[in-house]
């Protein structure tokens, strides 16, 4: 069973896929939303495809821990994706993970022009695999579903 990795925007989402283990995770793609049929179509085939039993979508929460603006979008975001795909979702802390993807991508020296098609993608990875970390030490869900 592998676990899908979502870094939710308005129009893009950035995915990223965890290995058939639950180690390790990798960027997959960057989705930019259509309308609400082709999307479920999407995310039903990538979670057929893929063999996905579990969803972590990162939690937009302030510096303080409290939730921000955008969680209640994210969480209906969230519910229509448990809805059209039958994958249980888990929640994940992703503060600060734009800014992390966007130091990997300085570091890696990826060209300004071709950051914006990434950074979502490894904002996600940057998430699953915190997840997943979490997981394997047994560490409390920061985040609470």
């Amino acid at each position: 069973m592998r676990t899908l990795g979502v870094d939710y925007g308005d129009r893009h989402i950035g995915l990223a896929l965890s290995d058939p283990l639950g180690m390790i995770a990798q960027p997959l793609e960057t989705y930019s939303l259509k309308n609400s049929k082709a999307d479920a179509a999407f995310f039903r085939r990538l979670v057929e495809k893929h063999a996905i039993g579990l969803i972590v979508i990162g939690l937009p929460l302030r510096m303080d821990g409290t939730p921000g603006t955008r969680v209640e979008k994210t969480r209906e975001f969230a519910d229509w994706l448990r809805s059209c795909t039958g994958c249980p979702v888990a929640y994940w802390d992703e503060r600060l993970t734009t800014h992390q993807a966007t130091a990997i991508m300085q570091e890696q020296n990826v060209r300004i022009g071709d950051r914006r098609s990434v950074v979502n993608q490894i904002s996600a990875a940057l998430i699953l695999q915190a997840y997943l970390d979490g997981q394997a030490t047994d560490a409390p869900d920061p985040v609470a579903s």
